[in-house]
């Protein structure tokens, strides 16, 4: 009887796995690990495992099992972007410590905002094809709601506790568990501080190595002085079994936080080109690097209004967050003008140019210098932060690291393989090996010709099952609203346009028909963003009911010294906006 039970219960086990088996058959494997293509490959996969990898000539497939054609698709890992925080939006309300604008937007509104969206985050994260993200600086409240997020179908989420720091800004102090920071002043607040962490289950432990100084020696002296508190920290982490993060912008604390233990560096050197013996320690010490390379430059963007998002960032970003940065724009009539004035000023002037090219050139330097020592490099983009967009500024940091002279094959072991290091988890996850876990991103060009094919998703595969990219967001009617609103503002026809329906009509209230058709509406506001170089709409009230959305809106650069007033209703219909009434 019990070998009857037992013969009935693996006969119930192997059924199980044969109905679970996927079979990506005719496609081009992206091998990682070796940097070479392999075509015409059959990959399996059982549940949420790759089991085997074979030519497609060989074998039959059994019946019941799904079958994906991978004719002309490149196979590659799944993503993984080792630098994010949550608490960030991208938006421009998100850092008050650096531009403080809560008279606008209040801080407790900005971070209620971000832990509603944290979820449409990540589903943009994996339609994408990261199906990883390390959250290097985040809250308890994170921590906390990070563990209601464990769906199979979203990206895998490391995270870390607040930052330990010996300097922390005066905004973020005292906000209880929506705070960033914990400072740190003696070696015992580190070890407490790492304790106090625990109970909330962080996956590793983030120091804010943060120093002061007009030149290299008072930078020193500055590092030198908190060394024993970066120790303690470290120390304390490793004896429970946590690896440590540190943000180390400067040679001397990058070489501190390694000297003492430390187990990656989340941001790239940019206060002097390393010598020989650097990249020797880091390598020595089997140390990871982020470089991070194009967040600083978005701040510089940003504060100067000169940001150019590309029509991809305007598609795919959160719609809200990605719109507020032209919010600079309006805010300069505000009570916040004479900041938003001397902002723009200030970095637009040429020294503040020569200054960030500098400092640029540095970071790329470092990059290829660190790359070609053998350093374990894992790409990286600080997401959140001002003008950082979660999900699709990930394709320009890579790029961004191309152009550091990294080859590709180098480029995107950073962003599959090598994020996987820094849990020790390469030998389950990161490339396309049998036995490893199935997250994967099927691609309808060769990412190596060219790194942004790697935005060319087909599939995506989370744990083995296959998402289509295309059904992972569900944009509502303000989202779409909001995104043609957002390529109204950045003057881009095909941004603004994509929202739309073909079949469009354009009214003017009540029923008097002006447009109709989504060719009409390119040429008429393709004539009005060449020649209006200046246009730029405020939402100044928003109602949304159902599947109407109506906007109060104030146009400026329409008429010389003049701003428009005007109500736009906005209907949507199946996903699209399919009838606009205005009223002026």
């Amino acid at each position: 009887m019990k070998k009857k039970f037992y013969f009935l219960t693996l006969l119930l086990f192997l059924i199980s796995n044969y109905k679970a088996q996927t079979y990506i058959q005719n496609v081009t494997v992206v091998d990682v690990i070796n940097q070479k293509l392999i075509p015409n490959q059959t990959v399996i996969l059982t549940k949420n495992i790759i089991s085997e990898i074979k030519p497609s000539k060989k074998g039959k497939i059994p019946n019941n099992s799904k079958i994906i054609n991978g004719e002309g698709k490149f196979l590659i890992p799944g993503m993984t972007d080792s630098h994010v925080h949550f608490f960030q939006s991208g938006g421009i309300y998100t850092r008050p410590d650096a531009l403080d604008l809560r008279k606008q937007v209040s801080y407790e509104k900005e971070i209620s905002w971000v832990h509603k969206n944290m979820e449409d985050f990540l589903s943009r994260y994996l339609k994408l094809g990261i199906t990883s993200v390390i959250d290097v600086g985040s809250t308890y409240n994170f921590l906390n709601q990070k563990k209601l997020l464990t769906k199979e179908s979203l990206p895998t989420v490391y995270m870390t506790g607040p930052l330990l720091t010996t300097y922390e800004p005066e905004v973020f102090k005292n906000r209880g568990n929506d705070e960033p920071f914990k400072l740190v002043l003696t070696t015992d607040d580190a070890k407490k501080m790492v304790q106090e962490q625990l109970p909330f289950k962080p996956d590793f432990i983030k120091i804010w190595y943060i120093v002061s100084g007009d030149n290299h020696k008072e930078i020193e002296a500055d590092a030198r002085k908190n060394e024993a508190i970066i120790k303690s920290a470290i120390d304390e982490a490793h004896k429970n079994n946590l690896k440590v993060a540190v943000h180390a912008t400067e040679r001397i604390t990058a070489q501190i936080a390694i000297e003492n233990g430390a187990d990656f560096l989340v941001h790239n050197i940019e206060d002097e080109i390393v010598s020989d013996s650097f990249v020797k320690l880091l390598k020595s010490k089997n140390t990871i690097l982020i470089p991070t390379l194009i967040v600083a430059d978005n701040y510089y963007k940003t504060y100067g209004q000169k940001h150019n998002y590309t029509t991809f960032e305007l598609n795919h970003s959160n719609p809200e967050a990605i719109g507020s940065i032209d919010d600079l724009k309006h805010l300069s009539a505000s009570s916040d003008s004479v900041t938003v004035k001397r902002l723009k000023t200030r970095f637009n002037m040429p020294q503040m140019n020569a200054y960030t090219s500098k400092i640029d050139s540095i970071r790329v330097v470092n990059l290829k210098k660190l790359s070609d020592g053998g350093v374990t490099i894992a790409a990286g983009t600080d997401a959140g932060n001002i003008g950082t967009q979660h999900a699709t500024s990930f394709i320009s940091e890579l790029n961004a690291m191309k152009n550091s002279g990294m080859s590709n094959w180098q480029v995107l072991q950073s962003a599959t393989i090598n994020p996987m290091k820094i849990f020790n988890r390469e030998k389950i996850s990161g490339s396309i090996s049998e036995g490893k876990i199935a997250d994967l991103v099927l691609l309808d060009s060769n990412p190596i010709e060219n790194l942004d094919n790697l935005n060319k998703v087909n599939l995506v595969f989370k744990n083995g099952e296959a998402i289509d990219p295309e059904k992972i967001i569900k944009e509502t009617p303000e989202m779409l609203v909001q995104k043609q609103v957002n390529g109204y503002n950045a003057r881009n026809i095909d941004a603004f346009l994509e929202p739309y329906s073909e079949e469009i009509e354009l009214y003017m209230f009540p029923n008097q028909l002006i447009s109709k058709g989504k060719e009409a509406m390119r040429k008429d506001y393709s004539e009005m963003f060449k020649k209006l170089t200046n246009l730029h709409c405020h939402i100044k009230n928003r109602i949304v009911n159902g599947n109407f959305v109506i906007d109060q809106e104030s146009v400026s650069g329409m008429r010389k010294n003049q701003t428009v007033e005007a109500t736009a209703i906005y209907e949507i219909k199946d996903n699209k906006i399919s009838k606009v009434y205005f009223l002026q």
